[in-house]
């Protein structure tokens, strides 16, 4: 069983609208191989493979990806975004000691250029400027949100292979170089 949501209190325009987060359970695994497959068909659209294929191999993918999330981050948030009750993404988070790990952060494709994700990101800022802990992200150097990121103060402090790791820091701190 995960631990238990650390809450992390969303914005005012993402409550107005509905939004809440909950911690993710089995019963969700259904809505997140969906999640899945549409953030990663468009990169599948080059493959001459017939969409029952696709949606095996990425169903595959999400199995993989979900292993070792559930491995490597046991003891991070894992968390749904509801709006009015209806799932519409995720959020998983690592905090640790001096950086909150954005594990995660998934839309469906309806909500995404809304500023969702904008809420989200800046209620994790909220969080972690106080205490003085950095946000990082590892981001493929060919996904459209990395221009969020860039616009909301991310900074890239090491590439490897199709992977950024992107950092941020409230204003005044120092960025890492190291990665």
């Amino acid at each position: 069983m995960p631990p238990p949501l650390s809450p992390l209190a969303l914005p005012v325009n993402l409550t107005a609208q509905g939004y809440s987060l909950r911690q993710e359970t089995e019963q969700d695994r259904p809505f997140l191989e969906r999640l899945y497959l549409s953030v990663r068909w468009d990169e599948l659209a080059p493959a001459p493979w017939p969409d029952e294929q696709k949606r095996a191999f990425l169903s595959w993918q999400f199995a993989l990806q979900h292993k070792h999330y559930t491995e490597h981050y046991y003891d991070a948030d894992f968390a749904i975004l509801d709006q009015a009750g209806a799932p519409t993404g995720r959020l998983y988070l690592f905090r640790g000691a001096t950086d909150t790990r954005i594990v995660d952060i998934s839309l469906l494709p309806e909500h995404r250029g809304r500023g969702v994700g904008t809420g989200l990101l800046t209620a994790i800022f909220a969080e972690a400027a106080p205490i003085q802990r950095s946000v990082s992200i590892h981001v493929e150097l060919f996904n459209p949100a990395r221009r969020l990121y860039d616009r909301l103060g991310f900074q890239e402090i090491s590439r490897d292979g199709v992977y950024a790791l992107m950092e941020w820091r409230s204003p005044g701190d120092e960025f890492s170089t190291s990665g």
